[in-house]
């Protein structure tokens, strides 16, 4: 119920300001004398905006096990099985979330936690994880992936996205509009100037858009590495799992489910990093960073 409010609110946000916006810069006359229905536009930029994202998250379980070949644990068959959900259910448990589903995938070092609903979530690990690690390592870097599931980290990211889209096909849109009719002098419906204006404005406005979801996808990081230390006692062990992933390869997730992973590849800008580099999540531990 909580996440629904939260919905309606962001939607009702978006939508007050993106009103006054085109008020103050006294958009709204020039462009409704100009055939430009602001409402009809919005309404068309709120829906596809957040349609995406909320269906992506809705088939986030089944797309992050279809991509990484997953195998959910229904009946554990080994010891190693049952301590993986035994450990997965003593954290949430701690945590007042819902049982995830357990599974284990083959790759690289790295680990994962999606789904739409806190009570109905996925905690995955790779075998590469398993293998390079301590199990009191393994034990923080599942406390991470619960610490994720009980902030609801999915869902606000989800909503985070719905928002940006929102705004870049809406100011998009506008911009290609004021182009056409103010530069082109289109007179009768739209030009080319509005297509070629609104499909520039979509990348630059879209590429600020994914600077600011990865930035709150950088700070959810550090609350879900806290989230361990208290549901692990100490800080201590997620430090050592951080550490043990900084010298090795991380593996690398499908691109729909990057964010949720316990570690990422930088790429080639800080800036577009789902993840913060590992010595600041570090140092965070240690200074006691929430």
């Amino acid at each position: 119920m909580k996440r629904i409010i939260l919905f309606l609110l962001t939607n009702f946000a978006v939508m007050v300001v993106l009103s006054i916006s085109v008020r103050l810069l006294g958009l709204d006359r020039f462009l409704t004398a100009n055939g430009l229905n602001l409402g009809a536009l919005l309404a068309f930029s709120m829906f596809v905006g957040f349609a995406g994202s909320i269906f992506s998250l809705l088939i986030s379980k089944w797309m992050a096990k279809f991509s990484t070949g997953a195998h959910v644990i229904e009946t554990p068959q080994t010891a190693d099985e049952q301590w993986l959900v035994s450990t997965v259910r003593r954290h949430a448990e701690k945590a007042g979330i819902g049982m995830p589903e357990v599974a284990i995938y083959e790759g690289e070092p790295n680990a994962f936690a999606t789904g739409a609903f806190r009570d109905s979530s996925l905690v995955a690990v790779s075998t590469g994880l398993l293998g390079s690690m301590t199990r009191e390592e393994v034990d923080a870097v599942l406390g991470h992936e619960i610490a994720h599931v009980a902030n609801g980290d999915m869902v606000t990211l989800t909503l985070i996205q719905g928002v940006v889209n929102t705004f870049v096909i809406f100011f998009s849109r506008v911009a290609g509009y004021l182009v056409d009719k103010v530069v082109f002098k289109t007179e009768r419906g739209v030009g080319p100037g509005y297509y070629i204006t609104s499909i520039v404005c979509e990348i630059v406005f879209g590429i600020l858009a994914s600077m600011i979801v990865a930035w709150f996808s950088r700070y959810r990081e550090f609350r879900a590495d806290a989230g361990s230390a208290a549901l692990m006692g100490s800080p201590r062990p997620m430090i050592a799992a951080l550490r043990r992933l900084g010298g090795v390869e991380a593996g690398e997730l499908p691109k729909a489910i990057k964010a949720f992973g316990i570690t990422d590849k930088a790429g080639f800008m800080a800036l577009f990093s789902s993840h913060p580099p590992i010595e600041a999540r570090i140092a965070a531990l240690e200074g006691g960073r929430k």
